[in-house]
């Protein structure tokens, strides 16, 4: 199946990278839990209330696992967030890799990787993603 409509350009790919680092008033136990627990994923890792309705939310939190997240937005398209799971070690380092789609379109392909550590003054947590931007998006 292809990605491009019609009335696309031919298909196109651009990389970008992005390194965040914050530190946090928390232990690496709740940092992590903010992660890996269904519950407390879903309170901040969702839609805007209001802007779009949820039409799907599956967390498998293992290696191998999956998280799917999927919603309408109010103009009526809907968008997924479909992530597999490769690598996690207990209140240290998250590694997966996404999908995002609007409607059938795929419009990226990216691996993201969350480390934890625990230090003096807090617990600084540090996030990376390498992305592959499809066709123009």
């Amino acid at each position: 199946m292809s990605n491009l409509s019609a009335a696309s350009a031919a298909p196109s790919v651009v990389h970008a990278e992005f390194h965040i680092e914050r530190t946090f008033a928390a232990s690496p136990q709740r940092e992590f839990r903010a992660f890996a627990d269904p519950a407390a994923r879903a309170l901040w890792f969702s839609g805007t209330p209001g802007k779009s309705e949820l039409l799907e939310r599956v967390m498998d939190f293992r290696v191998g696992g999956r998280e799917v997240l999927k919603a309408k937005w109010t103009g009526g398209r809907v968008r997924t967030f479909d992530a597999v799971f490769h690598a996690i070690i207990q209140d240290q380092r998250i590694l997966c890799s996404y999908n995002t789609f609007m409607e059938a379109r795929k419009l990226s392909v990216s691996l993201a990787t969350i480390q934890i550590r625990a230090a003096a003054g807090g617990t600084p947590l540090k996030g990376s993603e390498q992305g592959a931007l499809l066709d123009g998006f």
